[in-house]
């Protein structure tokens, strides 16, 4: 399983064709506590940058970009009912949304780790 990051603080981790989306924990820091998430529709294609979800906590809304171009197959319901765990579990617990990759060339254009822990430094 590979793990890329986008310049607007998302993560992805991809298995095969199939990509799980999630904000970082430095994006989770700077909006501080999450109280509202709204995720896209199972079925919807999103293309690459594009707003995909929302997250409102008590400082800001943000919006959640697509860090790829594909089609939603599952959404993270825990997330809805829960929108503290985008706090408590950034990394894991917290996934938004999984896509089915439309172009994994796309994923040429990500982040690596380190290459995250640079920009965000």
């Amino acid at each position: 399983m590979t793990t890329l990051f986008t310049s607007d603080h998302e993560w992805l981790q991809v298995e095969g064709d199939v990509a799980t989306i999630g904000i970082t924990d430095y994006a989770q820091t700077q909006l501080g506590d999450v109280v509202f998430v709204e995720l896209p529709k199972v079925g919807r294609s999103l293309k690459q940058a594009e707003a995909a979800a929302t997250v409102e906590s008590v400082k800001a809304a943000s919006d959640v970009y697509a860090p790829v171009t594909g089609e939603v197959i599952e959404v993270n319901d825990a997330l809805v009912a829960d929108p503290s765990l985008v706090n408590s579990d950034p990394g894991k617990a917290a996934w938004f949304f999984k896509l089915r990759l439309a172009d994994k060339s796309e994923l040429d254009g990500l982040m690596d780790e380190a290459a995250y822990k640079a920009h965000t430094a």
